[in-house]
């Protein structure tokens, strides 16, 4: 089915053929082993997929297989690597977890199956309309070629019994640094969530912000980020080792944070710190802080390659991430603590009704204390900050 308006995609849902043309999908995805290639650092995350794949097989018999990856770029490497050799079909790759600069890069050479989107039937639940959160990646229109499953926004996390006031702004950690000298970092920049800490002072840093939706060139990266290195320059001396050595990543850090090593970690799923407070690896004084401008939030996505072996069994794993009953499991802080990509306008009342009777905790933040979701800048911008940075800082 060819990419379609919003308003197209609720007509093509509620046609005959269309039920005739998932059930073709579901006919052909019986039996199928759906290799997701996604991150697995995090546990879990790792468990939320297993549960995924064990329902999939029950309801659909199609098994999930989560190759486990460091870097979402060796799956990106993969599949770039068969199609210079030549396999374009039964390719290793079924399904992979991305968005940003790999999603991009997928895009541009032509490594994507789709437009798929508009053939889940799960499809009905989410905001495609131009502009939102699920039709762009970081600035790069979606255009049916990924599929939602979970929202992200980066916050930062404080062990309140230590950290004194806190910075309400990204300029105001300079300050924060200076009068805590050791007490914070961040991941390395290599690690998607070390760029992530350098973008969002970058997007509250910048003269005009706005240039950061579009690819980025020499003259804006200069204007644009010299701001951004004077602050630099300022915090890094009181960082964690005076900004010597840094984790390697979120999931290090959040342990120094625990350890009491340092004062401030960060991560990009607001409820994550309260599900680690309930599993012991964070203190209970920990809580969830953003600075009062807002932070960068973005979808995380699934992607079918050009050569998928299972592209039915894959479609099917997209559709069922998509569920209702699925995003109120994977919203639930006890399993996983996503917030939903679903848009609550288009979920009926029982729909609406298991997000509701959700457990809470003290430490699990209300949406509207996360402060206004802030855009990524286009991905060259990520790409060409994490290679200054290491240029600059990396002796």
């Amino acid at each position: 089915m060819r990419f379609l308006s919003a308003l197209a995609l609720g007509a093509a849902l509620a046609s005959p053929a269309f039920a005739e043309d998932w059930q073709a999908t579901l006919d052909a995805a019986k039996g199928q082993t759906v290799y997701f290639n996604a991150w697995g650092g995090d546990t879990r995350t790792n468990d939320f997929i297993a549960w995924a794949g064990q329902e999939t097989e029950r309801l659909y018999g199609v098994k999930v297989e989560q190759v486990k990856l460091t870097d979402t770029a060796e799956a990106v490497t993969r599949v770039l690597s068969e199609k210079t050799a030549g396999k374009d079909s039964g390719g290793a790759v079924d399904l992979i977890w991305i968005n940003g600069p790999n999603f991009l890069a997928m895009k541009e050479q032509g490594l994507l199956h789709g437009p798929f989107v508009a053939d889940l039937p799960n499809a009905k639940y989410l905001d495609l309309s131009p502009g939102s959160a699920a039709s762009v990646d970081f600035t790069v229109p979606v255009d049916g070629m990924e599929s939602p499953w979970r929202l992200a926004k980066f916050v930062f996390v404080a062990d309140t019994a230590r950290a004194g006031d806190l910075p309400a702004s990204m300029a105001g950690f300079v300050d924060w640094a200076a009068a805590h000298p050791g007490r914070m970092t961040h991941p390395d920049p290599s690690n998607f969530m070390g760029a992530t800490f350098l973008k969002q002072a970058l997007v509250e840093l910048a003269p005009d912000p706005a240039v950061l939706q579009q690819p980025v060139t020499d003259t804006a990266f200069s204007a644009a980020s010299e701001p951004l290195w004077a602050w630099y320059d300022a915090l890094r001396p009181n960082l964690w080792r005076e900004g010597a050595a840094f984790p390697e990543d979120e999931t290090r850090l959040t342990q120094m944070l625990n350890d009491g090593e340092v004062d401030i970690a960060m991560s990009f799923d607001p409820a994550s710190t309260a599900a680690y407070i309930e599993q012991g690896l964070l203190p209970e004084s920990a809580r969830v802080f953003v600075p009062k401008a807002g932070t960068i939030g973005n979808i995380s996505f699934v992607a079918i390659p050009y050569n998928a072996a299972h592209t039915a069994g894959a479609k099917v794993v997209a559709n069922f991430l998509l569920d209702p009953a699925t995003q109120a499991k994977a919203q639930d802080i006890s399993i996983l603590g996503s917030f939903s990509v679903l848009d609550p306008a288009k979920l009926g009342a029982a729909e609406q009704a298991a997000f509701t009777a959700l457990p809470s905790a003290p430490a699990l933040p209300r949406l509207e204390d996360l402060g206004p979701t802030l855009l990524e800048p286009h991905a060259s911008w990520m790409t060409r900050l994490t290679e200054e940075w290491a240029k600059r800082y990396i002796k």
